[in-house]
C-alpha cells in the first residue's frame, strides 16, 4: 500500500458523522472548511495531509471548498445538523448531503 493509499484509509476510518453543536467551538475559532458534497471528503482531506496547495486552490477557486460560511453555520446550528467531519490540524473539514459515507 503507498503512502498516499495509508493516509485515505487512516483519514476514511476518521471520518465520521457529527452534530454540528458539536463542532460550534471549531467553527467559533475559525477552524471548519466546508467541502462541497460534489467532492470525495477524504480526497480533500487527504490533499490537505500531503499540502497539495494547487489542488486545494484550485477546489477554492471554484467554491468547492472554503472556510465555512455564516449563512451555513447558522442554518445548521438552527436543525443541530450532523455533517461529516474529518480533522486535519488544524483544520476541520465539514461536509453535507451525502446519505453514504465518504470514501
Amino acid at each position: 500500500m503507498s503512502a498516499d493509499e495509508e493516509t485515505k484509509a487512516r483519514l476514511n476510518a476518521e471520518t465520521g458523522r457529527i452534530r454540528w453543536s458539536e463542532l460550534e467551538r471549531h467553527f467559533a475559532r475559525g477552524a471548519t472548511v466546508t467541502v462541497s458534497p460534489r467532492l470525495d471528503l477524504v480526497e480533500v482531506a487527504a490533499a490537505f495531509v500531503a499540502d497539495d496547495s494547487d489542488r486545494v486552490a484550485a477546489w477554492m477557486e471554484a467554491g468547492e471548498v472554503a472556510r465555512t460560511a455564516d449563512d451555513d453555520a447558522r442554518r445548521w446550528a438552527a436543525d443541530d445538523a450532523e455533517v461529516w467531519a474529518v480533522v486535519v490540524p488544524p483544520w476541520v473539514l465539514v461536509q453535507e448531503g451525502r446519505e453514504v459515507g465518504p470514501g
